[in-house]
């Protein structure tokens, strides 16, 4: 399970203290497929990376009882000077995976050919993301974060990215940051809405998205 309790976050700025998240109190449990929905600027992705741990909360805990993925978005989220392939080794070092054993997997999956050669800043959006499913597949984890990249790619590399994650990880729970109703309605058995630093927690997407057309 993963819980927020009383979560918020603060960034400073030349106006003063900015709340993108205030007393955010959600759970996810295992093998739960749950929606984050909000508009620009609404704290999506800032929920996103507090859960992942790559940002500090202001205040509030967080339990994470479940192995989380880094936040898989456009940016991709790696070491943008080195090679697709060491940022590979990197992760593995990190958790503990065998690098050769994966290797073949991420040179299929990702289709990038002799790019994971090149240094990742190289990469188009596109690339970086393509990249970031197929690390992310290749290490096993209990949750995934999926911040707005679910499209990426062509009908293809879609399908293959939902066979991963909707097929053979039918059993692990997936937070998806989505403007997508279509992939929220497909996916997700339940959502919150962030609006002006709240969370609003529904028990199903229609309630989720209905509320949040009125907003």
């Amino acid at each position: 399970m993963i819980v927020f309790d009383n979560v918020s976050k603060v960034y400073p700025t030349l106006h003063g203290p900015r709340t993108v998240l205030e007393s955010v109190n959600l759970h996810v449990e295992k093998g739960e497929k749950i929606a984050i929905i909000g508009g620009n600027g609404s704290g999506k992705s800032t929920l996103i990376r507090v859960m992942s741990g790559a940002e500090p909360p202001t205040s509030g805990r967080i339990y994470r009882g479940m192995n989380l993925s880094w936040p898989l978005n456009l940016g991709g989220g790696f070491q943008g000077n080195i090679t697709a392939i060491d940022n590979l080794r990197f992760l593995c070092r990190i958790y503990g995976v065998d690098f050769d054993s994966v290797v073949p997997f991420v040179a299929d999956f990702s289709e990038l050919g002799p790019s994971l050669n090149e240094p990742v800043d190289t990469y188009s959006s596109g690339m970086k993301a393509k990249l970031a499913f197929a690390l992310s597949f290749a290490i096993e984890f209990d949750c995934y974060l999926i911040d707005e990249v679910f499209a990426v790619g062509d009908a293809h590399f879609q399908r293959k990215c939902q066979h991963e994650l909707f097929e053979k990880r039918h059993d692990r729970a997936i937070i998806l940051v989505s403007h997508s109703t279509g992939n929220i309605k497909k996916y997700c058995e339940r959502a919150y809405v962030l609006h002006q630093g709240l969370a609003h927690g529904f028990p199903d997407t229609g309630s989720a998205l209905e509320y949040y057309g009125t907003i």
